[in-house]
């Protein structure tokens, strides 16, 4: 704890000299290399293979077998603002007899049943969990316009001395970050959502932990989301594999499944 503190001062005293603009960019440009640098930024795609868990009102709601497969597009240049440029196929079982597919702009829950369409509810929260993921911003969002990143200075939060960092958009989404100031790796970001029912603000905490090397990117193999100071789920990935070389057939429905109705 001790050593936290020290780190965090020393930090602090370097940090006088520079502007909460500069002090942020800085921060984020030692996480990119931290991550990995060129080769964290040029990930093409990613597997996560391991057990997902729910939870409701912190009790264990429900454990799958689960492989998250990740593929990430080319991004326009110049960046184009709010940019979804991922394809996701959430696979469960082990057989992966049953997925969840998120494209662009639509997406399907596929069973042997056939593939339904996934509510507009859904997809949103998917956009906006995902433009919101201190991961894909720092792979696919910097650059873009009117994106800032503004330092909120040092601390020490749950234990590990951190540098704050604010990553808001031009359409004011804004996530805090806190970068741990011995790695540099992102320990925990927390962000601030409407209810779309109740539009009441919702906290989303998520937490990344016991970050291990896949092939020159360090990624995380626990990560940990909390709503409103609840626990909601908990992905502890066994294996991590990245640029697999995935291909737009993992990613579609087949010409032959049987399309069915919208949930109501």
């Amino acid at each position: 704890m001790r050593l936290a503190v020290l780190v965090c001062w020393a930090a602090m005293a370097v940090a006088r000299a520079e502007t909460n603009l500069e002090r942020g960019k800085r921060v984020v440009d030692q996480a990119i290399t931290a991550l990995g640098g060129d080769t964290f930024l040029h990930m093409q795609d990613r597997v996560e293979s391991g057990r997902a868990f729910s939870f409701y009102r912190e009790k264990l709601n429900g454990l799958s077998i689960a492989r998250i497969y990740t593929r990430y597009l080319i991004r326009p240049e110049p960046p184009t603002a709010g940019f979804l440029g991922v394809r996701e196929r959430e696979a469960f079982g082990k057989r992966e007899d049953s997925a969840v597919l998120f494209l662009e702009g639509e997406g399907y829950d596929v069973t042997f049943r056939g593939a339904r369409p996934l509510s507009e509810e859904v997809l949103q929260r998917f956009k906006e969990s995902t433009l919101r993921n201190v991961f894909y911003i720092l792979r696919q969002r910097l650059g873009e316009p009117g994106l800032i990143l503004e330092s909120r200075g040092s601390d020490v939060v749950e234990n590990q001395p951190v540098d704050i960092v604010d990553i808001t958009d031009i359409d004011n989404r804004t996530v805090t970050v806190y970068f741990n100031q011995i790695t540099h790796l992102p320990a925990r970001q927390v962000t601030y959502r409407r209810d779309p029912k109740t539009k009441d603000r919702v906290e989303e905490v998520t937490r990344f932990s016991k970050f291990r090397d896949v092939n020159g990117v360090q990624w995380p193999f626990d990560i940990q989301r909390e709503r409103d100071g609840e626990k909601i789920y908990q992905m502890f990935s066994d294996k991590v594999e990245i640029n697999q070389g995935l291909t737009d057939n993992l990613f579609t429905l087949p010409s032959n499944i049987k399309i069915l109705g919208k949930p109501k």
